[in-house]
């Protein structure tokens, strides 16, 4: 036997991590990293020599081989023994206790291997666990698919798997399995790049919680899971998730990562690792945003899927709405009226729904919040008062630079007398451009700048143009500067 291999001693599970003598005994020990610390003694040092390393420290400890330590089953051998039962012949008749009657029933049962036989159909199993059986290897190829092809949910959890390449082998034998616990084992990583691309095709769901697996480990594993959308990853002592020099591959069909009860505490370092996984989609991705990050004050969405949804022109006062520490949107400061106005609006809307208080509450965690502030809106369709398309219009104050420089565009802002240009808010700021060029009857780029509280400028590059001006918050009376370059 090679280490590592994995063991079972006694109800305890461990990882080979030493074959050998040691000093100052006669024959073979069995160096052992325990998976629960308190079996261990040590950290694979005795008598200040080191005969193995701990992962955990202290969780190591001396055995010798015998016929109590068991070294695992095959995962067929594992499922026969749990979901067959021999049969105790055709004529026989079987005293049964009733579980609830503690002992004190007992009832004559007639025929119970036909009910034997039709649980031992092996091939109707669709969820299996064969938590703590010790499955330590995989079957010879195709044996697993014949016997048991439509498993789609299996717990192997506290096992004797040694590796990834074993969990991929039985995998790859599961063409329909969507569903993997592989809880408190302890995986090395996979040799075979092959066998994983073709084991896990169709998984959604893996559990790894207790497994002490590093963040780059299981990043290099859920790269060949193209339809992984849950991973749980709790209880596995991860203070950092990966650090600047690692690149492993990122599983970019990610939804759901659950790192409960880990030491991770430095938010931007958790934002980092996980940014590649995260695609926010949907409003209650917003929401969530808020739970989490509960300090948020800037964000960008541009070029989001809400963005570029039919109801795009919503974007911007629906998200400053559901954020409500929200201060900077795409680079556009929230001013105190964009934000009444946005709140307004999007009470609104939340109000023409047709849900019960309930579910408006479920789907809309700040209703409550916006409804104190600003009074609860009536239940009905608002009827806009501004019929005319001239009380629709946004003044703009527009200050032309001669140069790009920062204080030449404060200079011009302080020192120029606005042009002043009247918009629709549904306007893109390409329109805008192009209005601009028409206004100045010129042939040239228009560069523009939106001036921030703190007195920097923030340039509405070329990348926002499909966005809208109530999208980037540029409200009447709004100060832009702006400078053409001639083509």
């Amino acid at each position: 036997m090679s280490p590592p291999s994995r063991i079972s001693l006694a109800g305890y599970l461990g990882t080979v991590r030493y074959t050998g003598p040691v000093e100052g005994t006669s024959g073979t020990w069995l160096g052992i990293e325990w998976d629960d610390p308190n079996r261990g003694k040590h950290d694979g040092v005795k008598d200040g020599i080191r005969y193995f390393t701990c992962c955990v420290p202290n969780s190591g400890s001396f055995v010798r081989p015998s016929s109590n330590v068991s070294y695992g089953q095959s995962f067929l051998e594992a499922l026969t023994t749990k979901y067959i039962e021999t049969p105790h012949g055709s004529a026989s008749q079987e005293q049964v206790i009733l579980g609830s009657s503690q002992g004190n029933i007992v009832v004559e049962a007639v025929n119970l291997d036909k009910i034997r036989g039709k649980l031992a159909d092996l091939s109707r199993l669709r969820e299996v666990s064969l938590d703590g059986l010790d499955v330590a290897t995989c079957d010879a190829p195709g044996m697993i698919q014949q016997t048991c092809p439509s498993i789609r949910g299996l717990d192997l959890s506290r096992s004797l798997l040694p590796d990834w390449d074993v969990v991929a082998s039985v995998a790859r034998d599961l063409p329909v399995l969507k569903r993997l616990c592989l809880n408190q084992n302890r995986l090395l990583p996979a040799t075979s790049a092959g066998i994983m691309k073709s084991a896990f095709l169709n998984l959604t769901e893996l559990q790894l919680n207790g497994t002490m697996m590093p963040w780059s480990e299981l990043q290099n594993a859920t790269a060949a899971m193209p339809k992984l959308e849950v991973i749980e990853m709790g209880y596995n002592s991860l203070t950092y998730l990966h650090t600047a020099d690692e690149c492993p591959p990122v599983n970019n069909t990610v939804r759901v990562i659950n790192l409960d009860g880990n030491s991770c505490s430095d938010w931007v370092h958790i934002w980092k690792s996980i940014q590649h996984y995260t695609l926010i989609q949907t409003w209650s991705d917003v929401d969530a945003l808020s739970s989490w990050c509960p300090g948020i004050e800037a964000l960008t969405l541009s070029g989001n899927p809400l963005t570029s949804q039919t109801q795009a022109r919503h974007s911007r006062p629906f998200t400053i709405s559901k954020i409500p520490t929200l201060e900077v949107l795409d680079g556009a400061e929230i001013s105190h009226r964009e934000r009444i106005d946005s709140e307004l609006l999007y009470l609104s809307a939340v109000a023409q729904e047709l849900h019960s208080e309930n579910d408006r509450l479920q789907a809309h965690p700040q209703w409550l919040n916006l409804c104190k502030r600003h009074g609860r809106p009536d239940d009905c369709l608002k009827v806009d008062t501004r019929n005319k398309l001239s009380e629709r219009l946004t003044t703009l104050n527009l200050y032309r630079s001669v140069s790009t420089t920062a204080f030449d565009l404060q200079q011009t802002l302080d020192t120029h007398a606005p042009l002043l240009l009247r918009v629709l808010p549904t306007m893109t700021l390409r329109a805008l451009r192009m209005k601009m060029c028409k206004m100045l009857k010129v042939k040239a780029s228009i560069l523009l700048w939106l001036q921030q509280s703190d007195g920097t400028f923030v340039e509405l590059d070329i990348d926002r143009d499909d966005q809208t001006m109530d999208w980037l918050g540029l409200e009447d009376s709004t100060d832009l500067v702006f400078h053409t370059v001639y083509t």
